[in-house]
């Protein structure tokens, strides 16, 4: 699928999924016989995974490190899932903060309730 397809689908701009290949985030996308990129299904479920763990917080330069472990295969299986579970301690810690912040939101519109 064209570069405009796989943007549509991912959900991410065609920016940024040139930015993604220039950073090693995505590898080898295919090209047609025009040399444009065509991207496949394996493409697109990779781009929802960097989605996930852009849209949670990772740093990108930990997404290009959990990436480069994936390109050097199974042996790098450990640290990457460790990398993730680090990551997902993070995300977990960053719940618990914006459940606090919430609490204190819910509690500052209910005395705007009760002056109403």
């Amino acid at each position: 699928m064209t570069i405009q397809e796989a943007a549509q689908r991912s959900g991410l701009s065609a920016h940024t999924l040139r930015y993604y290949e220039r950073i090693g985030l995505i590898h080898s996308v295919g090209r047609d016989g025009n040399g444009h990129r065509d991207y496949v299904e394996g493409d697109l479920q990779w781009l929802e995974f960097l989605t996930r763990l852009r849209t949670t917080g990772m740093p990108i330069a930990d997404m290009c490190r959990y990436a480069e472990l994936r390109r050097m295969g199974a042996h790098t299986a450990d640290e990457r899932r460790v990398m993730l579970e680090l990551h997902r301690e993070r995300v977990r810690s960053r719940i618990d903060e914006l459940t606090q912040d919430l609490k204190v939101l819910d509690y500052k519109i209910d005395t705007y309730k009760g002056q109403a």
